[in-house]
C-alpha cells in the first residue's frame, strides 16, 4: 500500500496562522510531481504546536485538495493514548487513508505499555496504520518483538516509519514481521541503503523541494537499478544533510521560504536557525539549483 515516497509536509503559516493557500499549492506541486503520498501534521508539520482545531483543519484540507490523487497518511499520534485514538477518528471521518502513529514521547511507556497503547488505538478505527518508531524524539524505540505482536494482533496495524538510524534494524525487523508489513524510511540519507534492506519506500523531509527526485530515487532502488539509485543520492546528499543541520522542521521550512513558497515562520520554542547555518543552506540549494 505505501511502496514509494511520501513527504512529510510543512505546516505554513502566516502571522501565526495557518497558510492555507500556500498550503494548497504545496500539495498541487507533490501531486504534479507525482508523490506516492503525503503526511500532514507529522513532526514536520509542527503538530505539537497546533491546536486540535488547526490539526483537524490541516488534515481536512490536505484530504480535500489532494483528492484521491495520491495518498494522504495523517499524523495522529500522541502521548496520550485517548488523545491519539479521537485524533485517528477525527482523520478517519476527515477521508485520510491512513494514520502516522508516533510513539508516546516523554511519558516512556515500557514495550507492553506500547503495545496497549497502539492497540486501544488499531481497535477504535478501521484506517490502516504506520507505527513511528523515533528514539532521538521519543526518547524509546517500538522494540522488534513488539511490533511482532502488533502486526499480529492488529491486521490494520501494516506499516513501520523506522527513524532511528540503523540499518540493521530494518533488517530485524524484517525477519520478524510478516512479508505484507512494510517498512518505510524515516531519513533521507538513509532511505537507499534501508531499501536495500527491505524497506519499501521512504517519508521524507526533502521531498518538500525535490519530490520528483526522491521519487525518482525510490523508484530506481526498488526497481534494483542501483547505479541510478546511487548517483541520485549521492547528487542529493548534500541537501538531506544540510535539512538537518539544526532541529526538522526549521531548515526545510527555510529552503522553501528561501524558495518563495511559504513565509519563514516557525512556532516557539522553535525558531529561525542561525545566520551561519542559513548560509550554509542557502549555499547548498544553490550548487543544487533550487534558489
Amino acid at each position: 500500500m505505501f511502496e514509494g515516497a511520501h513527504t512529510a509536509l510543512v505546516t505554513p503559516f502566516r502571522n501565526n496562522r495557518l497558510d492555507e493557500a500556500a498550503f494548497t499549492a504545496l500539495i498541487e506541486n507533490q501531486i504534479a510531481n507525482g508523490i506516492t503520498g503525503i503526511v500532514p501534521v507529522g513532526t514536520t508539520g509542527e503538530s505539537p504546536t497546533l491546536s486540535h482545531e488547526e490539526h483537524h483543519r490541516v488534515i481536512e484540507l490536505a484530504v480535500t485538495v489532494a483528492a484521491k490523487r495520491c495518498l494522504v497518511i495523517a499524523g495522529t499520534g500522541s502521548n496520550s493514548t485517548d488523545e491519539a485514538i479521537s485524533l485517528t477518528v477525527e482523520a478517519e471521518k476527515a477521508g485520510a487513508d491512513a494514520a502516522l502513529l508516533v510513539v508516546p514521547y516523554y511519558n516512556k511507556p515500557s514495550q507492553e505499555g506500547l503495545f496497549r497503547h497502539f492497540k486501544a488505538i488499531a481497535e477504535a478505527t478501521k484506517l490502516p496504520l504506520v507505527l513511528y518508531s523515533i528514539p532521538g524524539r521519543a526518547g524509546i524505540e517500538i522494540g522488534v518483538e513488539t511490533g511482532r505482536r502488533l502486526a499480529a494482533a492488529c491486521p490494520n496495524i501494516v506499516a513501520i516509519k523506522e527513524a532511528g538510524g540503523s540499518v540493521d534494524r530494518v533488517s530485524a525487523l524484517r525477519q520478524a514481521l510478516p512479508a505484507t508489513f512494510e517498512i518505510l524510511s524515516g531519513d533521507d540519507a538513509l532511505t537507499l541503503p534501508f531499501i536495500a534492506a527491505g524497506a519499501v519506500g521512504v517519508i521524507s523531509v526533502a521531498s518538500n523541494i525535490i519530490p520528483s527526485e526522491v521519487s525518482q530515487l525510490v523508484r530506481a532502488a526498488l526497481g534494483g537499478n542501483l547505479a541510478e539509485a546511487r548517483a541520485l543520492h549521492e547528487h542529493w546528499y548534500p541537501l538531506f544533510r544540510d535539512l538537518f543541520v539544526e532541529v526538522n522542521p526549521v531548515p526545510i521550512k527555510t529552503g522553501l521560504a528561501l524558495q518563495g513558497r511559504i513565509a519563514l515562520e516557525i512556532r516557539l520554542p522553535l525558531c529561525e536557525m542561525s545566520e551561519e547555518n542559513t548560509r550554509k543552506l542557502r549555499a547548498t540549494l544553490a550548487a543544487l539549483k533550487l534558489v
